[in-house]
């Protein structure tokens, strides 16, 4: 008895469900006589927006299917139209929406939710080594899954965010137990003539001296002359990496602090010409400094890059920081860098590649967060690398580096390899 009312109900139900779907998606059923579309259709052909079906004409004294109906819309949404014509279109398009997908025409308003949110991502394996043969060898075995999700809040503003999660290979470790970590979240307002960020995202000169995340707000403004101004904090993680340097005997309870970020910088590009100048000031929060000490860096940049032809350009900066902000030695003072690049691999193209040669000084007074991954702040290195486009999306990544530790003069060599699978 129960399965056969069971049996019942679900015969039922499916058979409802069915009749329901199907009427709802026949689009050869006819438009009703007394329905408000043949009104709106017969407006617009009397405004020459629409001409009927395809052979030109408009048979107003006859009922046409939904198939028809959505054919003179796709044509009429082919147009420009404004005002009342515009509206009718519109509303025309909203009601024969499943028509007009099932002709390959996108209805903008309706996809608008779906559009709204925009995943970009990669999964990227990289293996590195430093200081190859020696007491401080360090190796990197390490897989990175990272997502970029970009969500439409209105015509100007954007919210974005960076998620990674990371596993080391050579232990088969998930890093903190496996949870993912928001790496960067920030609201963006892109105007005419400039943008505000507020949140979490990547620093300015993000390209050269300091390639990490902080939380604050930037203004740029311009165009070919671009001006950028914020005010950021860096948390005490980040800000160790850099401040804390034993060697020099810097203090320990570096560790304990934020420090704010201050910076303001200029950009010029046209044509073939690239150029900027910066200026960043870091000041340490809530620490008492040895009198050898200072609790604050002042760092100024100057950079330039020039295309010479298609495939090659030239790039460099100079940068200087506060001498005794990690210690006294004249040369962790200073930063400076140039890099010759031919041609570079290209997502899209399959079998694209690229290669560069670079020599770099990087002061850790100059140099708060370093990007370049054979060059170690603190290092001075000659740097050779190539990139290469294996399939579409995929891309193979090589790079060696070879110089003198800054402080120690012992020499160094560094060796990194990474392939990414974009998406």
């Amino acid at each position: 008895m129960k399965k056969t009312l069971v049996s019942a109900l679900t015969t039922a139900l499916v058979v409802g469900a069915a009749s329901t779907t199907f009427a709802a998606a026949n689009p050869f059923s006819d438009v009703p006589a007394d329905h408000w579309a043949y009104d709106a259709v017969a407006q617009l052909a009397a405004d020459g927006v629409i001409d009927g079906y395809g052979d030109g004409t408009y048979k107003g004294d006859r009922n046409i299917t939904r198939y028809e109906m959505a054919q003179m819309v796709a044509k009429a949404m082919a147009k420009s139209t404004s005002g009342a014509d515009k509206a009718l279109v519109d509303k025309l398009a909203a009601e024969f929406a499943d028509e007009l997908n099932n002709l390959g025409v996108r209805v903008a308003k309706l996809e608008r939710n779906a559009d709204m949110v925009k995943w970009n991502g990669k999964a990227e394996y990289t293996i590195s080594r430093y200081n190859a043969g020696k007491a401080g060898d360090e190796r990197t075995n390490n897989l990175t899954f990272r997502l970029e999700p970009s969500a439409e809040v209105n015509n100007h503003w954007h919210v974005n965010a960076r998620l990674d999660a990371n596993v080391n290979l050579a232990k088969d470790e998930v890093e903190d137990e496996g949870s993912v970590k928001l790496k960067r979240a920030w609201a963006q307002g892109d105007y005419t003539n400039f943008t505000v960020k507020l949140g979490k995202f990547s620093s300015y000169d993000d390209d050269s001296i300091f390639d990490t995340t902080h939380t604050g707000v930037e203004v740029s403004f311009g165009k070919e002359v671009k001006g950028t101004i914020g005010y950021a904090r860096l948390d005490s993680d980040k800000f160790t990496k850099w401040a804390t340097a034993p060697a020099y005997g810097a203090p320990a309870n570096y560790a304990d602090t934020t420090a704010d970020h201050l910076y303001a910088g200029v950009d010029y590009a046209k044509d073939k010409l690239s150029l900027g100048a910066s200026y960043h000031n870091i000041k340490v929060k809530d620490i008492e400094t040895p009198a050898r000490f200072s609790d604050s860096n002042g760092i100024w940049m100057l950079k330039a890059g020039y295309q010479f032809t298609p495939n090659v350009n030239v790039k460099g900066f100079y940068a200087q920081g506060k001498e005794d902000f990690v210690g006294s030695l004249e040369k962790q003072k200073k930063a400076g860098g140039i890099e010759v690049n031919y041609k570079g691999a290209q997502a899209e193209n399959k079998g694209s590649w690229g290669a560069w040669v670079a020599y770099r000084h990087l002061g850790k007074n100059a140099v708060p967060f370093g990007t370049w991954d054979v060059t170690r702040v603190g290092e001075k290195d000659f740097e050779i690398g190539a990139n290469y486009t294996v399939f579409k999306n995929v891309i193979l990544t090589g790079r060696y580096g070879f110089g003198k530790d800054l402080a120690t003069d012992e020499r160094t060599s560094n060796a990194f390899g990474r392939v990414e699978f974009l998406f």
